[in-house]
């Protein structure tokens, strides 16, 4: 699928993309094209752009996750926005496949995690440790299916891996997320791990925007999102 036809929102001041999984927002040890690579090149193109074009990463989303992905145009909304998230006043929503056995309708999850740099990967504690930072989510079972359910989670504190620390604590893990105690990893790597949503403030406009990615029908998304009621 085409960027343009990705593209969520764009203005003078944002641009917002809809993450695939297996996308880079950003750079890494691999040298893997990103995200933000691809939308540099289609603002380029786009307005005719002959110098190096702007482009301010304002959050980042798991390489196999997918999603809303928002990006600054320029530097006043990069600083805006990342005001914005340090007060954490974005509302985040996530969409996760986990086994049909997830036993509550709703509930919320509190953990204190840990992170292990040398792994890339954070453990969920049931009771504050050395070092750990409080971390709280919201859950929603959506709708259960043949093999699986539909969790909305809505995010309190975003830390590193969380959503995926956190239901493999409760010993439901996302769909295909092996690091984290999946049994079968996704046929084409990903996790069944979506943002489906992201409001926010709009940085310059000061008024509250939102953002609704569904997820492409791909793997297990397809089935699901075809029996969704």
């Amino acid at each position: 699928m085409e960027l343009e036809e990705r593209i969520l929102f764009e203005d003078n001041h944002l641009i917002v993309v809809s993450k695939k999984a297996g996308e880079l927002v950003q750079g890494d040890h691999t040298g893997d094209v990103t995200l933000a690579d691809f939308v540099k090149e289609y603002l380029k193109k786009k307005y005719n752009k002959t110098g190096a074009v702007y482009l301010g990463i304002v959050h980042r989303l798991d390489r196999p996750t997918s999603g809303v992905v928002v990006f600054a145009r320029t530097s006043k909304a990069l600083s805006r926005l990342n005001e914005q998230f340090k007060k954490r006043i974005p509302k985040k929503t996530y969409w996760a496949l986990v086994d049909k056995t997830f036993p509550q309708q709703k509930g919320s999850l509190t953990h204190w995690m840990t992170r292990n740099n040398q792994q890339n990967k954070s453990k969920a504690h049931s009771k504050e440790v050395p070092n750990s930072k409080k971390a709280l989510l919201h859950y929603t079972k959506i709708q259960d299916f043949d093999r699986y359910s539909l969790i909305e989670i809505e995010l309190e504190t975003g830390r590193h891996h969380q959503i995926r620390a956190q239901l493999s604590a409760l010993g439901f893990p996302i769909q295909g997320d092996l690091k984290y105690g999946a049994k079968r990893s996704n046929t084409d790597g990903s996790i069944s791990l979506h943002a489906q949503k992201l409001e926010l403030e709009h940085p310059v406009k000061k008024e509250r925007i939102v953002f609704i990615s569904i997820p492409k029908g791909l793997g297990l998304w397809k089935s699901v999102l075809s029996d969704l009621k």
